[in-house]
């Protein structure tokens, strides 16, 4: 069953649409995997696909911040309203910087950061950058925060292009920091999936059509992986939300604590 195209691609569609989402590394995930059970790569349609099942996933459960985002056009400016969502301007500034430097650095990330040792360090390491933030963590509403935060939190998110790191880990970590509410650092960090996976799933979609990277699926799988990165992440937002008011971010911290030391022995043995 483990050879299967069909489950191969189903675990994979889940384990993005989960891990894209929680504070755990989607990138460093989709990496262990792969090399921890010897499966050959799927290839980049079907990473632009995935990529599609998630955008789909963030935009369809906040659908009514999105209408109120395209509702304000063209104001850029952050509303008053309390239940207001965070104009569009505001998303802008917090999603530039990672596109800008993504396209600086890109090669170098793709050449000298997405080994094994890379990942492990970087899931421990942000893993204890998130229990200190969650430590610190302040009282501050989603509709508090002005273009200053949003591009402090734009470059944190940056450090994402490391596998390993995790963007909404990463996000949530420099919220917290900037005194945010758990619930809202979590609210913004979806919010911001949205443009960052859409700019991910364009850039590859132009390097399919050109040729640079192949890898063709069957429609079985494909649907497969795509269906379950869609509802996984859709459950997968719904829940964590609901989990982070009341309970602390430490499971994952935890989490990501264990993964790293269990690749690390698997790397000392010659495993990875």
């Amino acid at each position: 069953m483990l050879e299967s195209p069909v489950f191969q691609a189903a675990l994979l569609g889940i384990l993005q649409g989960l891990t894209e989402f929680l504070p755990i590394s989607s990138s460093g995930h989709l990496l262990l995997l792969p090399w921890l059970l010897g499966w050959t790569p799927m290839g980049l349609a079907f990473d632009v696909m995935l990529h599609l099942g998630t955008l789909m996933a963030v935009l369809a459960f906040f659908r009514e911040d999105w209408r109120r985002i395209l509702s304000s056009l063209p104001g850029l400016g952050k509303s008053t309203d309390a239940s207001a969502s965070p104009s569009l301007g505001i998303l802008i500034a917090a999603t530039a910087p990672a596109a800008v430097i993504g396209v600086l650095f890109k090669g170098v990330v793709e050449s000298h950061l997405r080994g094994p040792e890379t990942v492990l360090a970087n899931l421990a390491v942000f893993a204890l950058a998130l229990w200190l933030s969650d430590r610190i963590g302040g009282k501050r509403k989603l509709e508090e925060i002005g273009y200053k935060e949003a591009l402090l939190v734009g470059l944190a998110q940056s450090l994402a292009l490391m596998p390993g790191v995790s963007r909404s880990g990463i996000t949530i970590t420099a919220a917290l920091l900037l005194g945010f509410k758990r619930w809202d650092a979590a609210r913004f960090s979806f919010l911001m999936a949205a443009p960052l996976i859409a700019m991910a799933g364009a850039y590859q979609t132009l390097q399919l059509l050109a040729g640079s990277q192949g890898g063709g699926l069957e429609a079985g799988p494909l649907a497969a992986g795509v269906a379950l990165s869609f509802v996984s992440g859709w459950l997968c937002i719904k829940l964590f939300l609901r989990f982070v008011q009341s309970n602390g971010l430490t499971p994952f911290v935890v989490y990501r604590l264990l993964l790293a030391s269990l690749g690390l022995t698997l790397l000392l043995r010659g495993a990875l």
